[in-house]
């Protein structure tokens, strides 16, 4: 095979790429650009559009964003963060499902519960508020009434996030004085935006947001947008690390729950970077409704297709930011699992090789192991035939496939190592046992994770 020529595992890769763009290092916004109100005079001809915005949570002016130094665990670092609509939302949540869980999870699930109108999210790191009993439980509903009474909106309409070292109370004077300094200072600015999305971050490198837009069938703007954390303790199922996403969108409280349950087994649940399923971790939805798009309230609505497929844009967008700043990580790993039987068996398979240490490892020390792969995939639980499967690798260098039909192929072992040296690879697994496919995202593993982990606390 010509290292140059254009197979169609390439062109899938680049599919695969414009799909999602999600290009991890996108550009932000012009800090000193306003952002636009949404507006009602969209062409028709681009009533199919969605795009992805070079902007944070700025995109939607409808919402103010802080960020503020609580000095909660951190020195001189930005560590609690505020998304606030003035306007009455809808909200959705998905979490953990670890039995050990934090404060925050059980106070956030008991007020979606109540189907109230709500207006904001209040985050901090530093502290995981878990393990901490009644104690931890007081102190998220301390939390919201201060928020509450700041913020002027009912204690109800307050969801908090925690996140941090585990077994350690909250410092609640600090808590509070943080809420008061996220309250003066937020704004729709970019700016505001920005230090949103750092004040959740404990060992990320980078923040991670992003924002889409798509057209309604009126004519309407409508935008969603979000900010993530995450970069170890990631092997989510039922949610994520922390997700919080906002959107302007008229969408019953109901089908945004369905959508949000709907969205994350593809985007947030497919990301493996350590094995671990964290307590605090949960994905939130605020919609304000300042679109004023025509209500979305049956799922026969033509915007509910566009909006599903918006958030699943938005979703995978931050999941492969979050992958890529797995704890001591050098590089993006995408597992494609193509033309398996179910998407129960594809989604099985493509996780269990993105979660597999022997693989992460292989990856970052640059070998083609096709062993360890196949390996990952017989233990996944996903039913495939192994006398059949094809494996290839890819990256910008080029592809190699390492199996075919069930059997090793001869690899130029300089080629692979050219190819495994680029920061995003990608895995195809082509289990030929029907047309359902999945991919997971996920990071290699380095020296640097242990590093990391093996003094968090201090």
């Amino acid at each position: 095979m010509s290292k140059s020529t254009k197979t169609p595992t390439q062109k899938l890769l680049k599919a695969t790429a414009k799909a999602t763009l999600a290009k991890a290092s996108s550009t932000p916004a012009n800090p000193s650009s306003k952002p636009q109100e949404p507006s009602s005079k969209a062409p028709r001809a681009k009533l199919e559009s969605i795009k992805l915005l070079k902007s944070g949570l700025n995109a939607l002016p409808s919402f103010q964003y802080s960020g503020t130094q609580a000095g909660i665990k951190y020195k001189k670092r930005t560590d609690m963060s505020l998304i606030f609509s003035p306007y009455p939302c809808v909200g959705a949540g998905v979490f953990t499902t670890n039995k050990v869980r934090a404060a925050c999870i059980g106070h956030n699930e008991a007020i979606l519960k109540l189907k109230q109108p709500l207006h904001a999210i209040i985050a901090n790191a530093g502290n995981a508020n878990a393990c901490t009993g009644a104690q931890g439980e007081k102190a998220c509903k301390e939390s919201a009434i201060t928020a509450g009474a700041v913020l002027g909106v009912e204690s109800t309409s307050v969801l908090l996030a925690s996140t941090g070292v585990i077994g350690v109370q909250l410092p609640l004077d600090r808590i509070k004085k943080g809420i008061n300094l996220l309250a003066q200072s937020k704004s729709s600015s970019r700016a505001s935006a920005k230090t949103a999305a750092q004040g959740i971050m404990t060992t990320d490198l980078f923040e991670k947001e992003a924002a889409v837009e798509f057209i309604a069938s009126n004519g309407r703007r409508v935008r969603l947008a979000g900010i993530a954390k995450g970069s170890g303790m990631i092997h989510p199922n039922m949610a994520t690390m922390l997700c919080f996403i906002i959107t302007d969108c008229a969408i019953s409280q109901k089908l945004l729950q369905k959508a949000l349950q709907k969205d994350v087994k593809d985007s947030f649940n497919m990301i493996s970077v350590d094995g671990d399923t964290s307590t605090n971790d949960m994905t939130l939805v605020l919609a304000n409704a300042r679109a004023h798009n025509t209500p979305i309230i049956t799922q026969d609505d033509s915007d509910y297709a566009l909006f599903v497929k918006a958030l699943s844009l938005l979703t995978t967008t931050l999941a492969r930011k979050i992958a890529r700043d797995g704890e001591g990580a050098t590089k993006l790993l995408v597992s494609h699992c193509l033309n398996a039987a179910s998407k129960k068996d594809a989604r099985k398979i493509a996780k269990s090789v993105i979660a597999s240490s022997l693989v992460k490892a292989a990856m970052f020390g640059n070998d083609a192991n096709w062993g360890r792969i196949l390996c990952a995939m017989g233990y996944s639980g996903g039913n495939f035939d192994p006398k059949v499967v094809d494996v290839k690798l890819a990256s910008s260098a080029g592809e190699i496939a390492i199996m075919r039909n069930g059997n090793a192929q001869p690899i130029d072992e300089k080629f692979a190592k050219k190819l495994l040296q680029k920061d995003e690879i990608h895995i195809f697994i082509d289990c030929k046992r029907g047309k359902k496919s999945a991919c997971a995202y996920g990071c290699d593993l380095s020296y640097d994770y242990v590093k990391i982990n093996a003094d968090y606390r201090s």
